[in-house]
């Protein structure tokens, strides 16, 4: 049988291509976003407890209440607005599949899609995936900023949503509280809806605020506000994130939810409301990651690697154009094969395969793995 592709242009991705390459020459593996030390014991034990008290059929569609209600008061206190735990929060199998359900909730066949490259790969195809039309903004690096004159001159009538991600993967910069106010007013009386991927919210660095779309009123009132308790709680295997977003633009995002997932893993989100009784469980987050990012820089600080320290994610980016003029995908797979290091090049998530010369190191890893990878780094 021969069947039309939906996606005819999609390739394996790149994070699988760089991992399997890291397994077969036994590299460190710096490139795929995750931790390689365990989530807190105290989390597993709730969840564990969890199951042995019963909590092991259907959740709620929207997510345990008690989750829902930790989620709201959690944003309550670091962003001084509110969302009703009962009809404006809802948990999901992880950020992507919440990002998923918001596109295919809105975007109908011709729609317009404003995205900014590089960007998190899952966007474009749920936009393609629903008939949409992705319109793509470049940021260049090293300073990956937007350019909000090109982004007003790409809306138009057809215009129906603005995905933002900050902190932003991969170039680890993060969005202003300027940043946020343009957006704001581009978007005002309008019908445009703005995803805004905030899956980092709890990594940034240098004494900086986070600036969530929900701080911002008008931006709010049209704006879906995408978490991921994996990326909190170093266990993204478990897939559980949340959203936040006013009620009737919920009502349209669960009637699409109740028939792609339906619920979340009950155990596991009764755990983590448990966990998050204790706030300093996300709170110490920015110091514990900044320091990695710190040992990491201050390892490879007389490499040939030329870098801006990242503002926010688990993320650095890297300069290798005074090392080499390879093609960055080519060269992050000669760095994994030769030196053993792996890593994810940028390219792949740019407009035209725009190459800057940069590679993406992830830093959420044990001291020792940092170590050893800033050995290598400093002999290449």
């Amino acid at each position: 049988m021969r069947h039309a592709s939906k996606l005819p242009n999609i390739e394996t991705t790149i994070f699988s291509i760089m991992s399997k390459l890291s397994n077969e020459h036994h590299a460190i593996n710096l490139s795929q976003g995750f931790p390689d030390f365990d989530s807190d014991q105290k989390l597993t034990d709730l969840v564990c407890k969890a199951m042995n008290s019963g909590y092991n059929h259907y959740a709620p569609m929207a997510g345990n209440l008690e989750l829902r209600e930790a989620i709201a008061k959690k944003i309550g206190s670091l962003y001084h607005t509110s969302y009703h735990p009962e009809t404006e929060v809802m948990v999901t199998a992880g950020a992507t599949q919440a990002i998923f359900t918001i596109i295919t909730a809105f975007i109908n066949p011709d729609d317009e899609v404003i995205i900014f490259r590089p960007a998190y790969d899952s966007y474009e195809p749920t936009i393609t995936l629903n008939g949409g039309k992705t319109i793509s903004i470049q940021l260049e690096a090293p300073s990956f900023s937007v350019d909000w004159n090109a982004v007003k001159a790409k809306v138009n009538s057809r215009t129906k949503m603005i995905v933002i991600n900050t902190p932003h993967n991969p170039s680890g910069t993060v969005f202003s509280k300027e940043d946020m106010l343009q957006l704001e007013e581009i978007t005002r009386n309008t019908n445009i809806i703005v995803l805004s991927d905030e899956v980092y919210e709890h990594m940034v660095f240098d004494a900086k605020k986070h600036q969530s779309a929900c701080l911002f009123p008008d931006l709010k009132s049209r704006s879906f506000v995408v978490a991921s308790f994996g990326k909190t709680f170093h266990n993204t295997g478990w897939r559980v994130g949340y959203c936040c977003a006013p009620k009737e633009l919920m009502e349209e995002f669960m009637k699409v939810h109740q028939f792609n997932v339906f619920c979340v893993h009950h155990p596991t989100q009764k755990g983590i409301a448990d966990y998050m009784q204790e706030p300093c469980h996300y709170l110490d987050l920015p110091d514990f990651y900044q320091e990695k990012r710190d040992l990491f820089l201050n390892l490879i600080k007389d490499s040939r690697f030329k870098f801006t320290p990242s503002k926010g994610t688990y993320f650095q980016v890297l300069d290798y154009s005074e090392i080499t003029k390879e093609y960055d995908v080519d060269f992050a797979k000669r760095l994994t094969i030769e030196s053993g290091i792996a890593s994810i090049p940028l390219s792949v998530f740019n407009s035209h395969h725009l190459d800057h010369k940069v590679l993406r190191f992830c830093f959420a890893k044990t001291d020792d793995t940092l170590r050893k990878a800033a050995g290598i780094l400093n002999n290449i």
